[in-house]
């Protein structure tokens, strides 16, 4: 039996009080790693929704509308809704599909992409610390696990973006 097999075996005896540490480890964990983005965002008035797109559109530029929504799980109203705003403020773009022109495709603009990144460094700096204190292993486990919890759909998703 390979080691994986043996760790994976253990893992399997986890009781109930270990599990619910795990998920308010999670919730808590992800209290910390959304609180320096929401200061941020809370000067512009928005919120964890407007990052989100923010960030798939920094991500994947030229994405269309379609594509975020399949990405982000939102309805098409509630998407609409931040679209607008990001647009108004001048912080993403939206241009008619060139082959289709009833798609439209998303880019962020220079001030948007200052904001993107002043995000995603806000979250990175927080990650760096948290994987330089736990170690080379623990990092490796974490993404295991976070994949791991992933549906499907979803895990072929964030593996196209690797």
């Amino acid at each position: 039996m390979g080691e994986g097999a043996m760790r994976g075996d253990s893992l399997l005896f986890l009781t109930d009080a270990q599990l619910r540490r795990g998920i308010e480890a999670m919730f808590f964990a992800y209290r910390g790693f959304t609180a320096d983005p929401d200061r941020i965002l809370g000067q512009y008035g928005y919120g964890r929704a407007h990052h989100r797109a923010i960030h798939f559109v920094n991500r994947w530029p030229g994405t269309t509308v379609n594509n975020l929504l399949a990405i982000l799980g939102v309805t098409k109203q509630s998407l609409n809704r931040v679209l607008r705003t990001l647009i108004a403020d001048g912080l993403v773009e939206s241009h008619v599909g060139s082959r289709d022109r009833r798609e439209r495709h998303l880019h962020l603009t220079e001030a948007g992409r200052a904001l993107e990144a002043e995000l995603s460094e806000a979250q990175a700096a927080r990650m760096r610390d948290a994987f330089r204190r736990a170690g080379p292993e623990a990092v490796t486990g974490f993404r295991e696990v976070l994949e791991a919890m992933m549906d499907e759909d979803l895990k072929r998703l964030f593996e196209g973006t690797a």
